[in-house]
């Protein structure tokens, strides 16, 4: 298979909820609106290595989509649950700041660092989708020899 893309779509009952959280919390920009379907992109993805949002950059998808809508299976059409999507940035202190302090989301889990190699908070979109903030760090311990 010769993926030319790849993106997680949202099943919702919550589409403006999800849409304003997303554009207004996560700096995602629409491109593509129905009264059933958003579509939207974040512009910061890598370009070149070491230069983040480069010209040229890919930028990162995300879709969104009314859980009642006739192009899913009729046995499907249920909100999205039990997802966790990872966010990694460059300082999740900072975002910890932005996101908790100033904005006030409620932290589902509490901004630390993990023996396995990430210092990261989650909290929940407006469906309960767990977005999981990360900055790598060095893994410490048995956890460095499980990387390849």
């Amino acid at each position: 298979m010769r993926l030319t893309s790849l993106y997680a779509v949202i099943c919702t009952a919550r589409l403006k909820e999800s849409r304003d959280f997303y554009t207004g919390l996560l700096g995602f920009t629409t491109t593509f609106e129905a009264d059933w379907y958003v579509s939207l992109r974040h512009p910061g993805g890598p370009g070149e290595p070491g230069i983040p949002g480069a010209p040229g950059a890919p930028g990162h998808e995300l879709a969104l989509l009314d859980h009642t809508h006739p192009t899913l299976p009729e046995s499907h059409r249920a909100p999205a649950q039990g997802l966790l999507l990872n966010f990694e940035v460059e300082d999740v202190d900072a975002e910890w700041q932005r996101l908790v302090v100033r904005e006030g989301l409620r932290p589902l889990l509490g901004l630390r660092s993990e023996d396995f190699g990430q210092r990261h908070f989650i909290v929940a979109d407006p469906n309960g989708v767990l977005i999981d903030v990360i900055t790598p760090i060095a893994p410490t311990g048995e956890h460095a020899a499980q990387y390849v």
